[in-house]
């Protein structure tokens, strides 16, 4: 199977998995906004829908470093790193810098300076103590992509060196997994030294991107036949289990073994809890998404991620992800709707639709447009997946 064509049509479901990240994301924060992820019977379960977050990177993982492995299974070359960037930056740029300047315009935060907005423009604002700005908070997340995506080409040249064979595939999925713990690590010894800024940084998520990754890894190794069927198999062939066990892990993220849901700072254990159940979470989201057999034999619920509506839906998420915070607040304007009075489901529903027509509007007229352009310009190059973006 060839990594182009095919793999798009393969796999669907991950255009499906994007909706859900960023519904997500929008859930908790219109929980926090009216409250009801601090207090009530949903808190526990509002507070943690961030962990969209992990599966939008660990996505991420998966489509973008899966053309390294099918090239290399293959004998091609690899993606391009030119046509790579360039294309990156055509999917994200555009949208940041409409959010970063409606923020500026619509809700400006009180005190804050030009710079401030710069920062963030530029996705360095988590490096060098921006405050937080009005409807652009969730975009500390895309921030840490980035920084993921810069350093991915020499990752996957690292991981894709040398005679194909068992030999090759043992030793990347060894380094592969060696990440997995990094985050919960970095978590743990960031909080006990006291500095919470590094708790936005890449290597404290490593991790979610690492199980994407080890996902390509498996599904180009059992598309070209070189390991047989087996365990992962059997668990990508029921979403119901897969899916359970994420919500399952959810429920316990829900409790105070993974600390605060509020801003209040979590002991050392409770931050590198937190970092694995996202972890695990991610990945049993994604694996029934990533499954190996044909997709007429897919599961039903598989099937209907990667169908028309999910398909369209997730074209238009990273748009949800990027403006649904301003909408929200300016929802809070009106009236009955402030910050922390309530009213989950009402605020909910005029955030997503307000957002939904935003976003469409700006996939439509300004993103599709561009990729398209983009992708032209580097047609010649090998092509590369389209990623998705993020989250809270």
């Amino acid at each position: 199977m060839s990594s182009g064509a095919d793999s798009a049509a393969r796999f669907r479901a991950v255009d499906g998995l994007r909706l859900v990240g960023a519904l997500a994301v929008m859930m908790t924060h219109v929980g926090f906004d009216s409250g009801d992820a601090l207090r009530g019977p949903f808190a526990g379960l509002l507070g943690r829908l961030d962990s969209g977050v992990a599966i939008f990177f660990a996505v991420s993982g998966f489509v973008l470093f899966r053309p390294h492995v099918m090239a290399h299974l293959g004998g091609r070359p690899r993606p391009r790193v030119g046509s790579y960037f360039a294309r990156r930056a055509a999917r994200i740029l555009p949208v940041l810098w409409l959010a970063v300047g409606a923020a500026y315009l619509v809700v400006p935060t009180k005190g804050a300076v030009t710079g401030d907005y710069l920062a963030t423009a530029a996705l360095v604002h988590i490096y060098v103590g921006t405050p937080l700005l009005t409807g652009l908070t969730q975009f500390w997340s895309l921030a840490t992509e980035v920084a993921f995506y810069l350093l991915l080409p020499a990752a996957a040249a690292l991981l894709c060196r040398g005679r194909c064979g068992m030999t090759w595939l043992r030793r990347a999925s060894v380094a592969l997994l060696v990440l997995v713990p990094v985050g919960p690590v970095w978590m743990a010894v960031v909080t006990a030294t006291g500095h919470p800024q590094a708790r936005l940084w890449l290597p404290g998520f490593v991790g979610w991107f690492a199980v994407g990754m080890l996902l390509a890894l498996w599904n180009g190794a059992r598309t070209v036949g070189l390991v047989a069927p087996g365990v992962l198999d059997s668990l990508s062939r029921a979403p119901g289990t897969s899916w359970a066990a994420a919500v399952a892990l959810l429920a316990i993220a829900g409790t105070p073994v993974a600390g605060p849901l509020d801003l209040s700072e979590p002991t050392p254990g409770q931050a590198a809890v937190k970092a694995v159940l996202y972890t695990l979470i991610g990945l049993f989201i994604l694996l029934p998404t990533v499954t190996t057999i044909a997709p007429a034999t897919e599961p039903t619920a598989v099937r209907a991620l990667g169908g028309r509506l999910g398909s369209r839906l997730g074209e238009v998420s990273y748009g949800l992800f990027a403006y649904h915070v301003i909408v929200l607040a300016v929802v809070d304007r009106l009236p009955g709707f402030g910050s922390f009075q309530g009213r989950f489901v009402e605020r909910l529903g005029l955030t997503f639709v307000a957002t939904l027509v935003v976003a469409t509007v700006s996939y439509v007229v300004v993103e599709r447009p561009l990729m398209a352009w983009v992708r032209g310009a580097t047609s010649r190059t090998p092509a590369t997946a389209t990623a998705v973006h993020t989250p809270s």
